[in-house]
């Protein structure tokens, strides 16, 4: 499973259903998203600024975030939408510890 950070900016279409739904029913929506997929929802915190929510969900793979953003993306709810991957330390310092060969563009 790996973990990825959801930003998501509303419509005012999107902020009106909010508010006729009201905000914690939105939890409960994102955790039977992530579960349609086969991952679990970690968090969920709405924010003011330029992110409305933000989402830490764990994944079985990227395919299953993909399928997320275009089923999300493909709403007149949501006007911004991004998906980050999130690593552990432990991973950060494997990825680190791997041999890579890169030439810079010039040289």
């Amino acid at each position: 499973m790996a973990k990825f950070l959801i930003k998501a900016s509303y419509t005012n279409e999107g902020l009106q259903a909010i508010r006729a739904a009201g905000p914690t029913t939105r939890p409960k929506a994102v955790e039977e998203l992530a579960a349609s997929v086969g991952g679990k929802m970690e968090a969920f915190y709405f924010a003011f600024g330029d992110t409305d929510a933000y989402v830490i969900v764990d994944l079985p793979d990227n395919g299953a975030a993909a399928a997320i953003a275009g089923a999300v993306g493909s709403t007149n709810v949501v006007r911004e939408y991004s998906t980050v991957v999130l690593m552990t330390p432990e991973e950060m310092e494997e990825a680190l510890r791997r041999p890579v060969t890169y030439r810079p563009p010039g040289s």
